[in-house]
């Protein structure tokens, strides 16, 4: 069965970072896109990031762009987020998912994972 496990998630002080994962298991990656959503407790889930995981190309929204970076190992079947300068209004669950094509509309996805907790705060 196809499944998405996100990792990495932690508690971390503004202007830190972090690196989140994403493992893949019951399918290979091939040629699939791989999104990261985020979802902060009263507030509707939103794309942050997305790649290709035949080509690499990436898509990423305004208000990450520059701080966070998508990439993939197809070897181990792992998307990673790197995530910079993190900001408090960062904090939220992080989700990965796959779709067919390049998108942030989380409408495009299915297979989520459970989710890592990303909190920004000092």
């Amino acid at each position: 069965q196809a499944q998405l496990v996100e990792s990495g998630g932690d508690l971390v002080q503004p202007g830190g970072s972090l690196r989140l994962s994403c493992v893949a298991s019951g399918f290979s990656l091939g040629y699939f896109t791989i999104g990261w959503f985020r979802q902060a407790p009263g507030k509707e889930r939103e794309g942050v990031a997305c790649i290709r995981t035949g080509g690499g190309a990436t898509a990423y929204s305004d208000s990450v762009k520059g701080r966070f970076f998508i990439s993939r190992d197809n070897a181990k079947s792992t998307v990673y987020l790197q995530m910079n300068s993190l900001k408090p209004e960062d904090t939220g669950l992080y989700y990965c998912a796959v779709a067919h094509r390049l998108s942030l509309d989380s409408a495009e996805y299915t297979n989520w994972g459970q989710g890592t907790q990303v909190t920004v705060s000092s």
